[in-house]
């Protein structure tokens, strides 16, 4: 039975879970049992054996109780983690929190954390369980309203811990009278079997023909819920009871006939050989050989590191349907592309394989060339309309990326490949989650490859530009003065350039716009000789902020502009956003707001579909001093309290852009002063409180959200117009596509609305959806009936 996830582009929300990609199967009173356990204990771990659900229980846990912890309910996968020391920097960014500072993620966690009511679900201990027991007990005693629910093959160990051994799924007593089929199919194993059947076969049914052979094949399989899914698949080509004939030649020969001697962990394990067994050989190649990829794959991935050598190229796509339609893969499609994983069981499982076929340093190897490869690509790919593919794609890879940095750092003569890699993802530690880790890879990297290079040069300006982020302007400063010296070694002028241009950066974050200025007309003309439009795009945005810090309008936004040209002639987002950013900041200070804001927000879309809450940041700071300009101060204060959560979140306020802090200042000295100290406190509260969509919402369209109470009729509803008109059509049953081709938008642009609509509604499926458009309209309905009937409001 091939399983399907689709996913679609996440706003900013309290909480992620995976999609349940399948239904959700009994459990009931595992479910209140562990919600009981939560109530009275801030630590609740689930163990139990391999593929007996432990994941599944705890999401759906998690799921039903997102309205108790308002600030979310998070997943964290450690499962792709090999690396103990990128524990805490893992869960941080399963968080999806930005730091930018230099402190350490254990402290950016629990300040991140601090009073927040907040589930988080660690998934897969077993492998890092000294490290997630110290984890979790550092948060839970540094934090007040954090729980934690665990899922582990052990106990972690640690103080006021509560333990759940997760059962197998029930079936009736091997001794209990023989029940009907239809009592039968209430047993949670049965209920099982009978789903995963009907999605392979839509006929099938428990029936007094096939209910011995269905209970003897759970019962068989110990109430595996992984095993009964392995199991399900043979029904394409075998009936019930071929399926338990061969399972009982299959165990046994595992246990010489004497069933009963066979423990749990052998039972799956026995099944899982049979998959194996049953797999073809090139299918027996491919799961093996995909088992160094870690957070999943795609199908360029697979046939670059796993072909040849018994797969031919041609062939891969078919060997990779096999192992979906054997449910050794989950096929999951993204708007951007599809892409495959392993349950961890099953990945394990290959990776042993893969030891014994005397491959693994050979694939490993390929691994590592493929995502180098891929680095590399994608920075020279950087400037143009492909961005945004790239900087998702990367996102997508970041397990493997990280898999392919470790292979490098570890494996003798390969750290400077890994250093070239660290420095080739420069931008994709700059726009995600990753900018500290970013750096030690970095880091690590710089120091063991001392040799003066033009790799050490390009990762030592680099890291420069990551420590200006984190306002670790010494240690950039000396790195950069490293990089100036090997790059006029070497004659390299690419390196002078990037130099100057950071040096101007910091030399701007210290106020010495004329040491910027002539910093950065070096690194303009540097770059205009090398035609690198990349650092010409910097440059000039970042001379068009000098010269506005300075007051000289007509070069501010003459640089400004020439950065706009650079940018539209490649096709580039990114880059461009800024500048907007950049010439909003000069057209205020021209007086002109209307046109300040219009930029400015134009600018903040680009950064919200980017997920840059950098450039968010920016932007709500201009448009809070345009707002204080045209003498709109609550909408002044509500964007300070909206920019306090925004710079606490990334841990350095206005990063990179501190010359900026003095329009910052004097915005919240007008605005208090217009409104009075008690006001002022109070709407900047009030902005605090918003969350992300909602406050980049008002941003945007000036509304706040609706207040808490009233009826549905008489509330405002929390969706912007657009997001109203597309769940209407949610409503009707159209897809994203037919959206799509409805409104005259991109799908893409689709999916983003819904996911926002299910964000912003707390909803998890369409239907849900579907439910409020019902209500709602129904309420409308009847308070417009409500307000033509004289007299309503008086007694009868």
């Amino acid at each position: 039975m091939a399983v399907v996830v689709t996913t679609t582009p996440a706003s900013r929300q309290t909480g992620h879970l995976p999609a349940e990609v399948t239904s959700f199967v009994g459990r009931r009173h595992e479910v209140a049992e562990v919600k009981r356990l939560l109530s009275a204990s801030r630590l609740v771990t689930l163990t139990g054996v391999g593929g007996v659900g432990k994941t599944r229980l705890a999401s759906r846990v998690a799921a039903d109780l997102r309205q108790t912890f308002p600030d979310g309910v998070w997943l964290v996968d450690l499962a792709p983690l090999d690396t103990a020391e990128l524990l805490a920097q893992t869960v941080a960014e399963a968080l999806e929190i930005r730091d930018h500072s230099s402190r350490p993620p254990l402290e950016v966690l629990i300040d991140h954390l601090g009073d927040k009511r907040v589930l988080v679900v660690l998934d897969n201990c077993e492998h890092l369980l000294p490290e997630c027991a110290v984890l979790a007990d550092r948060l839970l005693r540094a934090t007040s309203g954090l729980r934690i629910l665990a899922t582990s093959r052990q106990v972690l160990g640690v103080a006021g811990e509560q333990t759940m051994a997760v059962p197998a799924l029930d079936l009736p007593h091997a001794r209990s009278p023989r029940r009907s089929a239809g009592s039968l199919a209430q047993c949670d194993a049965v209920r099982l079997f009978a789903d995963r059947a009907g999605a392979i076969l839509p006929e099938f049914a428990v029936t007094e023909a096939n209910r011995d052979a269905v209970e003897r094949v759970c019962r068989q399989l110990d109430g595996l819920p992984l095993g009964i899914e392995l199991a399900v698949v043979r029904l394409r080509a075998l009936s019930v009871q071929q399926l338990l004939d061969r399972l009982d030649d299959r165990f046994g020969l595992l246990t010489g006939g004497s069933r009963a001697v066979l423990p749990r962990h052998q039972t799956l394990r026995a099944l899982i050989d049979w998959s194996w067994i049953l797999c073809t050989d090139q299918e027996r190649l491919l799961w093996a050989r995909a088992s160094v990829f870690s957070g999943g794959l795609d199908s360029d991935a697979a046939e670059a590191v796993c072909s040849g050598d018994g797969i031919p190229h041609d062939e891969m796509l078919d060997v990779v349907t096999g192992l979906v339609d054997k449910s050794i893969l989950i096929k999951e499609e993204h708007p951007s592309a599809v892409r495959y994983r392993f349950l961890d069981t099953l990945r394990q499982y290959g990776r042993e394989q893969l030891i014994a076929s005397g491959q693994m340093a050979a694939v490993q190897r390929r691994h590592r060339d493929y995502y180098r490869r891929l680095a590399a690509d994608a920075r020279a790919d950087l400037f143009g309309p492909s961005q945004v593919a790239w900087f998702t794609r990367l996102h997508l890879e970041h397990a493997n990326l990280r898999t392919a940095l470790e292979y490098s750092y570890a494996e003798p003569g390969e750290a400077g490949t890994g250093l070239a890699m660290a420095a080739d993802l420069l931008f994709h530690w700059i726009t995600s989650y990753y900018l500290g880790e970013g750096r030690r890879w970095l880091d690590q990297g710089l120091a063991v490859c001392p040799e003066p290079s033009a790799v050490r040069a390009r990762a030592l300006w680099s890291n420069s530009w990551l420590a200006i982020i984190q306002s670790d302007t010494a240690s950039a400063a000396d790195m950069l003065e490293e990089s100036r010296a090997i790059g006029k070694q070497l004659g390299d002028d690419s390196v002078l350039a990037y130099t100057a241009l950071y040096s101007g950066m910091i030399a701007m974050y210290g106020r010495d716009a004329e040491t910027a200025i002539g910093l950065y007309e070096e690194a303009v003309d540097r770059h205009r000789a090398g035609n690198d439009p990349v650092g010409l795009a910097s440059a000039l945005l970042r001379l068009s902020l000098a010269h506005s810090f300075l007051g000289d309008s007509p070069r501010a936004i003459a640089f400004g502009e020439e950065s706009l040209r650079v940018c539209d002639a490649r096709g580039e987002g990114w880059h461009r956003a800024y500048t907007m950013m950049a010439l909003g900041v000069e057209v205020w200070r021209q007086g002109d707001t209307r046109r300040a804001a219009a930029l400015e927000m134009e600018s903040l879309t680009f950064n919200r579909s980017l997920d840059d809450p950098l450039g968010v940041g920016v932007n709500l700071e201009v448009l809070a001093w345009i707002a204080a300009t045209e003498e709109q101060y609550p909408r002044a204060a509500r964007l300070l309290g909206v920019l306090q959560t925004v710079w606490q979140t990334i841990g350095a306020p206005l990063s990179g852009y501190g010359h900026l802090v003095r329009y910052h200042d004097e915005c919240t000295v007008r605005t208090r002063a217009a409104l009075g100290a008690a006001a002022f406190r109070d709407t900047v509260k009030q902005g605090a409180g918003l969350s992300y969509d909602e406050a980049l919402d008002y941003a945007l369209e000036d509304r706040l959200p609706a207040e808490p109470g009233g009826g549905a009729a008489e509330r405002p509803s929390p969706l912007t117009r657009r997001e109203t008109e597309i769940a209407d059509l949610v409503a009707q049953g159209l897809s994203n596509k037919e959206i799509a081709a409805a409104l005259v938008i991109a799908q893409r642009t689709a999916e983003g609305h819904v996911e926002r609509i299910l964000s912003k509604l707390g909803f998890h499926s369409r239907a849900q959806v579907a439910v409020w458009v019902a209500e709602r309209n129904r309420g409308a309905s009847e308070a417009e009936h409500d307000r033509g009937a004289p007299g309503h409001d008086e007694p009868s």
